[in-house]
């Protein structure tokens, strides 16, 4: 069993930077790449970007509305997801998942966090 657990949702004004980290725990053997995905509130959960543990990397062309940068510490098997220039429309609920290539289908990963709340005020 896999657990993952989002941190480091919040309020930003919108231009803001928000960092948001995943640290993955448990049977993590095989479970080697974290995706990002989001939802806001009446519409439906999104790929925003997902980091093999090689470090191969995938960003969403569509729901991006910031600046993204995804990475990665495999010693603390923790996945980063910096966010720059936030604007208002980037206000969702972020979760991260587990699974064992990156991919942008929510249903390739097994393995997924609560969710982190992310605010960007205008």
């Amino acid at each position: 069993q896999v657990q993952v657990a989002e941190s480091g949702g919040g309020l930003v004004q919108a231009g803001g930077p928000l960092r948001l980290s995943c640290a993955s725990s448990g049977r993590t053997f095989g479970s080697s790449a974290t995706g990002w995905f989001r939802q806001a509130p009446g519409k439906e959960r999104e790929f925003v970007a997902a980091i093999s543990r090689s470090g191969t990397i995938i960003y969403s062309t569509d729901s991006v509305n910031g600046i993204l940068a995804i990475s990665r510490d495999n010693a603390k098997n923790t996945v980063y997801l910096q966010m720059n220039s936030l604007k208002p429309a980037d206000t969702a609920v972020y979760y991260c998942a587990a699974g064992s290539g990156a991919s942008k289908r929510a249903g390739d990963y097994p393995y997924w966090g609560q969710g982190t709340k992310v605010t960007v005020s205008s």
